[in-house]
């Protein structure tokens, strides 16, 4: 069975994510580019891998993976030499997981709920992540210490939530706050970022602006 990650994609889709984690890890990898505009991802092969029809979606050793960080933090564990996940006896791996799941229950439906300009419940405690503000003071205090979650440790979850951030910075939902640009030029600089940002170009171009 090959170790190859076969990555179902589209630039313009959450794949940018997995794109900057798959060149972190150094795994090699196959992209299965999909286009929306044909409406691929709803396609019976696909919808037999991911019956969400949403990408991405990635093949490792026969296991499907989807749900973005999920499969951030499937190859950051099975890819270990890269280091971007605490071992289990990591003391480390606490605040790791905390931060992941952070980022996909409480920090993107808080950027999309602004976003979307969706009116706040009377009764704050009934969502998930309580308030939008609440969301952004726990981050920016998380990063306080910086440059990265977990300190001077760059991880799978600055990956996941990082991206989250200049999304919602870009789309003017979230405050481009002095921590948060810190965080950006600390993780910007990185050669696996600047591959993926390049990749995503190059696949932009195949699609074309209708992809």
């Amino acid at each position: 069975m090959t170790d190859a990650v076969i990555f179902y994609h589209n630039p313009m889709s959450r794949g940018r994510i997995v794109s900057w984690l798959l060149e972190e890890v150094g795994a090699r990898y196959e992209v299965h580019l999909l286009r929306f505009d044909r409406a691929e991802h709803k396609a019976p092969e696909f919808l037999a891998l991911n019956p969400m029809g949403k990408l991405p979606a990635i093949v490792h050793r026969g296991v499907v993976v989807s749900e973005t960080p999920a499969i951030c933090a499937y190859l950051a564990d099975a890819f270990p030499e890269a280091e971007l996940a605490p071992r289990l006896d990591d003391p480390l791996r606490g605040s790791y997981l905390r931060w992941l799941f952070f980022g996909a229950g409480c920090l993107e439906y808080a950027i999309t709920d602004r976003m979307f300009e969706r009116p706040a419940p009377t009764q704050p405690g009934t969502l998930g992540y309580g308030t939008f503000e609440a969301v952004m003071n726990t981050l920016e205090a998380a990063l306080s210490p910086g440059p990265f979650l977990l300190g001077e440790r760059f991880s799978a979850a600055d990956v996941v939530l990082g991206s989250q951030i200049a999304w919602g910075v870009s789309a003017g939902a979230v405050p481009p706050l002095p921590t948060f640009k810190a965080w950006q030029a600390a993780y910007k600089t990185r050669p696996a970022f600047l591959r993926a940002v390049a990749k995503n170009r190059e696949l932009m171009a195949q699609l074309g602006s209708s992809g």
